[in-house]
């Protein structure tokens, strides 16, 4: 009698072990009944799995919280549920819930930095496109250890925060966003360009301060080769860049800038005044987008040494002095 009863016991204790693995199941991997929809959900750093699993379910994103926690120990504990912004498409198993915590499908949100931007100026953008700290950015971006390899005299990052199309999650640090635009750069200046900068004698800190001055002089794509050729011309020769950009730096840096350049400007006591001294200035006056680096690395064959405004975007190119006043008379009047 007592082994009937045992085995009555241990059969109905196996169908029970049955029909709740069974319930189980059919819990974690069916579908809630939740409406079709967009559904945003957080997870902040350092929630527990059981708070994850509590919000889930007020959200009615999951219908029940002890599907979730089983299914998280039997199969993806210890992993964690990564922090972040979401967007479920509902309606999801639970699974597939836990599943896409897992994995970090979280949301990210796109920022561009145009070419041609300051420091202070990316601080700027970043702080209005993703209101990142502007002070925390411009700090991150004095971590010069990050290009160390390839420019062991930089103050700073100016230069090498690549412009571009970046996608980042809602809480990133500024850290990670310099980190990101140095990656960028070290991509997009490979060991060709290396090797180029080399054949032309420069070094990849002089062919990113070149850059940054084609960079502020055009925005035309057929002039950039142009520009780097006049001042390739230049420093060859040892001739002033005569670059107004440069100025303009300057007198940004320290607050001064009105907006247009002046005369009395030209005489600016700076390092950065390539009208008063010769060759590169000390640092790159911007960041420059590839463009302007393929250009400083491959200036256009030709002799000039000048060119003005036209006044339209566009440049005057010369070869003489005379031709370049000739040209100032026309377009500067």
């Amino acid at each position: 009698m007592t082994n009937k009863i045992l085995k009555n016991s241990l059969l109905a204790a196996v169908v029970i072990v049955l029909l709740a693995s069974a319930w189980f199941v059919h819990e974690f991997n069916s579908r809630t009944k939740s409406p079709a929809g967009k559904v945003k959900f957080e997870v902040l750093s350092g929630q527990s799995v059981t708070t994850i699993a509590r919000e889930l379910k007020d959200k009615k994103i999951i219908k029940r919280t002890w599907p979730f926690l089983g299914g998280y120990r039997l199969f993806f504990s210890p992993a964690s549920l990564k922090a972040g912004e979401y967007s479920f498409l509902l309606p999801l198993s639970t699974k597939d819930v836990l599943s896409i915590l897992i994995e970090g499908h979280i949301i990210l949100h796109s920022v561009t930095i145009p070419e041609g931007l300051t420091r202070s100026e990316t601080a700027e953008q970043l702080n209005s496109q993703y209101s990142i700290d502007k002070d925390s950015f411009l700090r991150s971006s004095l971590n010069t250890k990050l290009i160390y390899e390839l420019d062991k005299e930089a103050k700073d990052l100016e230069g090498y925060l690549f412009p571009e199309t970046y996608h980042f999650p809602k809480d990133i640090t500024a850290d990670k966003i310099v980190s990101a635009m140095i990656d960028q750069f070290k991509k997009t200046f490979s060991d060709e360009e290396k090797s180029r900068a080399e054949e032309l004698g420069m070094n990849i800190r002089a062919i990113v301060i070149l850059a940054s001055l084609i960079e502020k002089e055009t925005s035309l794509p057929e002039e950039r080769s142009l520009v780097s050729a006049v001042f390739h011309n230049r420093l060859r020769i040892g001739m002033k860049l005569d670059c107004d950009p440069t100025i303009v730096y300057a007198l940004k840096q320290a607050g001064k800038y009105k907006g247009r350049l002046l005369t009395k400007d030209l005489k600016l006591d700076s390092p950065y005044n390539t009208y008063l001294n010769r060759g590169l200035p000390p640092g790159p006056i911007a960041n420059p987008g590839q463009a302007s680096l393929k250009a400083a690395l491959n200036p256009a064959d030709v002799k000039y040494l000048y060119f003005v405004s036209r006044n339209d975007g566009s440049h005057q190119f010369s070869l003489t002095f005379r031709e370049h006043q000739n040209a100032v008379n026309k377009y500067q009047k």
